[in-house]
């Protein structure tokens, strides 16, 4: 007897008596196949099953390791040239050379970046969003090694180079952005570091980062009440959700006017359910008050037009008679004994609680005046530097942390980032290193 005559005996007394194995039988004859098709099909499957069971584990060489690395790092493959030397590098065991070159890639920047930058600037998180000055922010401070942290601080913006041809940059529209993301521009080359208080007209204190970029403004300033700019840095860069930090046991002395005590005309729900989050987010929220992003209802409904608006010293709200901006008041009726904003004073009441364990930096004080003072809090957190580090394990390795190895890697690749200046390429090579197979 041949061996595929024993190899289909056996087949038919194990496969066949498998549910999945009549499934194929009956799929291979709805598709027409004659008995020996059939037979051929299921001696396919018996042999895929065989190998599978049977199959040393295979390790990757070093070539399949640096090409692992580019293909992860630049979203695209390397040429033989470029494999070569980070092949080379990768035996040497200088890892992070041989991620630098793969990062050296414009893809890199154009491509693995900006997919992951774009789902920040937006409410539905689409990663398709186009080239703003958020997103061409984060790739600069990303590509020039800045310390990560300025994200939510700086007085910091990147824009193209008047080389390109392109409409100078505006506070009005994304032309500027547009035209580069147009022209297929590498961002690697052509983005300039620039201050937002040297093009914006915001004061130099007013500045927080990607906070207040005009990306951020009109998707989190516009319309609201300013709560969905706190909730969504949350959500992008300290990874939670105002959910996961509902403490009922902080004051809620500082919620505002508009926030019913009694929802539904039940004031159990506010006790038990609305003040775990407002009493936290409200005071820090107060660090937005004086911005606004303004744009004409009538003819731009979408805001395409429209800009962030500041309330500079001496700037008299007419609907608040301070520099609050008017949305701060917005539904007193609600409960008009709750706390009326009447400045950008921020305080951060979970530094005690359930929260003390995001891990505030303590050298600091735990209130202030304006974003960029409540932005550095965020900022100087533990909670911050592994949500970077998290991201990136999780776009660079195409998973979540799964298991205590996983967890381990984690946990070392936050202790470099916070100790070598929150350098945030580092991250990416470590992520590529761990996840380049072995």
């Amino acid at each position: 007897m041949d061996l595929l005559t024993k190899t289909h005996n056996k087949l038919n007394k194990s496969l066949l008596a498998d549910k999945r194995s009549s499934n194929l039988k009956h799929l291979v004859r709805q598709i027409g196949g004659s008995k020996i098709a059939i037979n051929w099909a299921l001696i396919v499957v018996g042999l895929a099953v065989i190998s599978l069971t049977t199959m040393p584990h295979t390790y990757a060489g070093t070539r399949e390791q640096a090409k692992r690395m580019h293909d992860r790092l630049a979203g695209v493959p390397p040429s033989n040239d470029v494999l070569d030397q980070m092949e080379s590098l990768v035996s040497a065991g200088n890892v992070r050379g041989a991620a630098d070159i793969a990062m050296d890639d414009p893809a890199f920047y154009s491509i693995t970046l900006k997919n992951w930058i774009a789902p920040w600037t937006n409410e539905d998180a689409d990663v398709f969003a186009p080239l703003n000055d958020y997103t061409a922010t984060v790739i600069g401070i990303t590509r020039d090694e800045i310390d990560f942290r300025q994200i939510l601080s700086g007085d910091i913006l990147y824009i193209g180079d008047a080389s390109t041809g392109v409409p100078a940059y505006s506070i009005t529209n994304n032309a500027h952005y547009q035209a580069l993301e147009d022209q297929s521009a590498d961002l690697k080359e052509v983005l300039q570091a620039t201050t937002q208080s040297a093009v914006t007209g915001l004061p130099a204190d007013a500045t927080a980062g990607v906070m207040t970029t005009r990306a951020a403004a009109k998707s989190y300033f516009k319309d609201g009440t300013n709560r969905a700019m706190f909730r969504f840095t949350l959500i992008n860069h300290m990874c939670t959700d105002l959910e996961g930090l509902k403490d009922t046991s902080r004051s809620p002395d500082r919620i505002r006017q508009d926030i019913s005590r009694s929802p539904g005309g039940d004031s159990r729900i506010f006790n038990n359910s609305c003040v775990g989050c407002h009493a936290g987010m409200d005071p820090l929220a107060q660090a937005f008050a004086y911005y606004h992003y303004e744009y004409n209802v009538d003819s731009d409904p979408e805001g395409e037009q429209g800009s962030l608006q500041y309330n500079q010293v001496g700037e008299i709200d007419a609907d608040t008679g301070s520099r609050v901006q008017a949305k701060y008041h917005i539904n007193s009726n609600n409960f008009p004994y709750g706390f009326i904003t009447n400045n950008d004073n921020w305080s951060n009441y979970w530094r005690q609680g359930l929260n003390k364990n995001l891990g505030w930096d303590e050298s600091l004080p735990d209130n202030g005046s304006g974003a960029k003072s409540m932005g550095q809090e965020l900022a100087n957190s533990q909670q911050f530097a592994s949500c970077q580090v998290t991201k990136v394990f999780e776009n660079i390795c195409l998973r979540s942390p799964q298991d205590s190895a996983d967890r381990t890697q984690i946990t070392s690749m936050t202790n470099t980032f916070t100790t070598t200046g929150y350098n945030i390429k580092q991250v990416f090579a470590d992520s590529a290193d761990y996840c380049k197979g072995e």
